[in-house]
């Protein structure tokens, strides 16, 4: 038993979704979105190395003696899976360990609104879930997977790094790739899956040209394909994209997202006003013919605009859903506001 099982196992019973593993501090858990130092020893440095060294296997050691840096799945008893990263610093060795919830919850557990499971209805295209780190992209991507694994007789195939959730074969098939393990990069596992029949093709992110170009490709050419990016609001993503290729070739590339792109899902995770959970705010955005026409003719400018008048379809500002769950009381107007992608208009609407 590796000796930081019992912390994970702490961590777990206190509800933690992270823990913090650096030289000179005691173990410290995030919970409710805010850092808590537990009562332990402050660990050396030597000890924060041997605390990781434990949890590897011989080649992830020289992979991160190599690198300086590392991404692996770790099962803890009684605190289930946790996808850690371990990193060199000035200090020394430190590393971060996500708690991965044991069951995959349900997209109505997340409190998704409907427009998400139709637009999971499809059977091609592009889904983006995007938003900050440690605002739940991973868990909304591993919902949407049971969402279609449960209905669905298709071939789902996820190209993660590391694998956190583990998905069972139900009506569909799930075969996870990792990087690292049994495939080399995100953009190495696209090329070839197309050769292997999927149906839905799972992205855990979109991090370089290579991966965004092959991952477009596949939306076109008749699969599903969702995956995550980091970035803050619908049309920052749709710039994002857009900006990754080489200017000759970002017309060419306005063209394919107007065509392939089913949605955009921002989130954001909040405390919530009673500091008892963690609510989630949602930023959507619907692909439409209005919306392709934006997206072709590079006005991605009136895109919020054209969200805003888009309710029916199921479109809603981060902005718009901050504003309903500060009514429902759910979050406090302080955290409405720092929240806020315009603030200013927002205060006219929260008074706190």
């Amino acid at each position: 038993m590796a000796r930081l099982d019992k912390v994970f196992k702490a961590a777990a019973d206190l509800n933690a979704s992270d823990v913090h593993v650096a030289p000179d501090e005691p173990f410290v858990i995030r919970r409710l979105g805010k850092l808590r130092k537990l009562k332990s020893p402050a660990q050396s440095a030597e000890a924060c190395r041997q605390l990781v060294f434990e949890l590897l296997d011989e080649q992830q050691r020289k992979k991160l003696d190599a690198e300086a840096q590392l991404d692996f799945a770790y099962e803890a008893p009684g605190a289930g899976r946790l996808r850690g990263s371990a990193m060199m610093h000035q200090k020394g060795m430190s590393a971060v360990f996500r708690l991965i919830p044991p069951e995959i919850p349900t997209l109505d557990a997340l409190r998704m609104p409907p427009v998400v499971s139709n637009v999971l209805d499809h059977h091609q295209g592009l889904v983006l879930v995007t938003g900050g780190t440690g605002h739940g992209k991973t868990t909304t991507l591993a919902a949407m997977v049971d969402y279609i694994n449960t209905r669905r007789a298709q071939h789902i195939l996820t190209i993660e790094d590391p694998i956190e959730f583990i998905h069972p074969f139900k009506k569909g098939v799930v075969n996870q790739r990792e990087v690292g393990s049994s495939t080399w990069s995100y953009a190495n596992a696209l090329r070839g899956a197309l050769r292997q029949d999927p149906d839905v093709i799972v992205v855990g992110e979109l991090r370089d040209l290579d991966t965004i170009s092959m991952a477009i490709s596949a939306a076109e050419t008749g699969h599903l394909v969702i995956g995550t990016l980091a970035t803050a609001s619908a049309p920052k993503t749709i710039d994002r994209i857009i900006d990754s290729y080489p200017p000759g070739e970002q017309n060419q590339v306005r063209a394919m997202l107007s065509e392939s792109l089913r949605a955009v899902i921002t989130q954001r995770l909040i405390t919530h006003a009673q500091a008892n959970q963690m609510v989630l705010a949602l930023e959507i955005l619907i692909g439409s013919t209005q919306m392709g026409n934006l997206i072709r003719d590079s006005k991605t400018f009136q895109i919020p605009s054209m969200m805003q008048t888009g309710k029916k379809l199921g479109m809603q500002l981060m902005d718009e859903s901050l504003l309903t769950l500060y009514k429902a009381g759910e979050i406090s107007g302080e955290d409405a506001l720092a929240n806020g992608s315009n603030p200013d208009k927002l205060k006219m609407q929260v008074k706190d």
